[in-house]
């Protein structure tokens, strides 16, 4: 029987045109990039024309997209690309970012840490008191990757555009369903990853914006403006832009995801006793279900699920194997062992939620009886 797939936080399927565009450059136009023969160059036009695609989504130049091995890649160029001065993140990014940073500070950089509200939203304010003399970055997530929090971005963008200070958004989980265009959002640094909108594993974005100086964090050729270099990927970037390029095309399934999200999240408060939602239900992303059950431990209910073929996850897949309850949930006030997050793809039925609500609170009250709560 075909699972219940509800992990697309941690990963979407491939789409079958992303495959067909990807074949090409595995089996016949397999040169290198950086060769100047006939194989080279076709490999060169393509990754030239996915360049182009991602930047036409973005409203940026194609000179300003740098293609990485992905989106934790991407997101630490940006973080340790900088190198000097004060940064200023929150404590829910993403390992990519929060770790980057905590690794600064152990370096001796100066990184504050924001707190966030109850419902996992930074406040303008709390950036805004942040700021010093020698603040050089600021990193907000556009939306939380366990809690599919939607953060102010826009707003913060509006505050430091006329700053001295680069602003960087990991917008991995938002490209799917939020207006990524960098100059409304008057954002230096965005990241991107394919395998999170249809497209392959292993390649990933970093949009920099004329004029923002990074340091490279790898050293070898001159791929990529030096920032990145090694041998392009040429097949996973040509998958990378087709899988942008679709994502137009997609856009009319975002009412149904967000109808079948509102039914997860109603349907579950009303049938479990002691459930809580983990974030806004208002800003909060199309597809994201995060949900805390008193008295069952979250890992339990995932191996739970996945035995009776539901694919879904305790939180973010970076964070797995890890025995510490979510930084994520914690910055909430929640130890978070009891979380269940339930991430919706373009390929979902109702009739597939509705069988997850069949199943889901007899799993919950089998687990509640073991660990003796009711």
């Amino acid at each position: 029987m075909k699972p219940i797939y509800l992990d697309n936080a941690a990963t979407t399927p491939l789409d079958e045109e992303v495959l067909d565009e990807m074949m090409r450059f595995f089996k016949q136009d397999y040169g290198n990039a950086s060769s100047i023969h006939r194989l080279g160059q076709r490999a060169r036009e393509a990754v030239e024309k996915a360049r182009e695609i991602i930047a036409g989504f973005l409203n940026c130049s194609p000179s300003e997209i740098v293609f990485t091995g992905s989106a934790t890649e991407s997101d630490n160029l940006a973080i340790l690309g900088v190198r000097k001065g004060h940064i200023i993140t929150t404590n829910i990014e993403h390992p990519a970012v929060f770790n980057a940073c905590s690794h600064l500070e152990k370096m001796g950089f100066e990184v504050d840490f924001c707190p966030v509200s109850k419902l996992g939203i930074v406040e303008v304010e709390e950036i805004k008191k942040k700021i010093k003399e020698n603040t050089v970055l600021v990193s907000v997530m556009y939306a939380n990757n366990e809690i599919g929090a939607i953060q102010p971005i826009l707003e913060l963008g509006e505050f430091l555009k006329d700053k001295d200070i680069y602003f960087h958004t990991d917008a991995v989980q938002a490209v799917n369903f939020l207006d990524c265009d960098v100059k409304k959002l008057n954002v230096d640094l965005m990241t991107l990853s394919a395998h999170k909108i249809y497209g392959p594993k292993g390649i990933g974005a970093l949009y920099v914006k004329q004029g923002v100086e990074l340091n490279p964090v790898l050293f070898g050729g001159p791929q990529e403006k030096g920032l990145r270099p090694g041998t392009e990927n040429v097949p996973l970037i040509v998958g990378f832009g087709k899988a942008i390029e679709l994502i137009e095309k997609h856009k009319k399934n975002i009412p149904f995801i967000k109808k079948l999200r509102d039914k997860l999240i109603d349907s579950i408060l009303i049938q479990i006793p002691n459930s809580e939602l983990n974030g806004s239900k208002e800003q909060r992303l199309p597809n994201n279900v995060n949900v805390s059950f008193k008295g069952a431990e979250g890992e339990a209910i995932v191996i739970a699920l996945d035995q009776k073929g539901i694919a879904c996850s305790t939180g973010s897949a970076c964070s797995s194997g890890s025995l510490e309850p979510s930084h994520v949930l914690s910055a909430l006030g929640n130890k978070g062992h009891g979380s269940l997050r339930l991430t919706l793809g373009r390929n979902n039925t109702e009739k597939e939620i509705d069988k997850v609500l069949e199943i889901l609170p007899e799993v919950i009250k089998d687990l509640r009886k073991v660990s003796g709560h009711s």
